[in-house]
């Protein structure tokens, strides 16, 4: 069993800390919660976070630099920028969703969660769920084994 736990920790540490490597500050996750909801600029950004400018300009050229926000031109004389998604950006809205969930079920006050997210086709709030795309069975840690993928390396 102790092996089996291993193997489980590696697999854990190795795709979760590269994620985490560019998501895994405070900072990020919050820029990518406002560009969700549609804020594209720099002035926005920091208005609504409250984030020290120099830390923002950091962390925006970092996710340029990564390939989850795109740097665009918005206006000439003098050049604006404003920062979109990428494919791989919006990729990252379940997980965030997910967490916005965990924090709801577990961090609430008492009034109740301090947004909530309606989902257009059935006008109800969401309440995600993480699901198998092959059978829809909900995933679980009593359902799911790791086991070695084609990137997997001994070592």
């Amino acid at each position: 069993m102790a092996g089996e736990d291993q193997l489980r920790h590696r697999f854990t540490a190795e795709s979760v800390g590269r994620a985490l490597d560019v998501l895994g500050e405070r900072w990020t996750l919050l820029i990518l919660r406002e560009s969700f909801f549609g804020v594209r600029r720099y002035a926005q950004f920091a208005r609504n976070l409250g984030i020290p400018r120099p830390t923002l300009s950091t962390r925006l050229k970092q996710l340029v630099e990564l390939g989850v926000l795109d740097r665009v031109v918005y206006a000439t004389e003098p050049d604006r920028h404003e920062y979109r998604l990428t494919a791989a950006g919006k990729d990252i809205f379940p997980a965030l969703v997910i967490l916005m969930r965990w924090g709801d079920d577990h961090l609430a006050t008492p009034e109740g969660p301090p947004l909530v997210l309606r989902h257009h086709p059935c006008g109800e709030p969401v309440a995600p769920r993480l699901v198998c795309r092959h059978c829809s069975e909900e995933i679980t840690t009593a359902n799911v084994t790791p086991e070695p993928g084609p990137g997997y390396r001994e070592g």
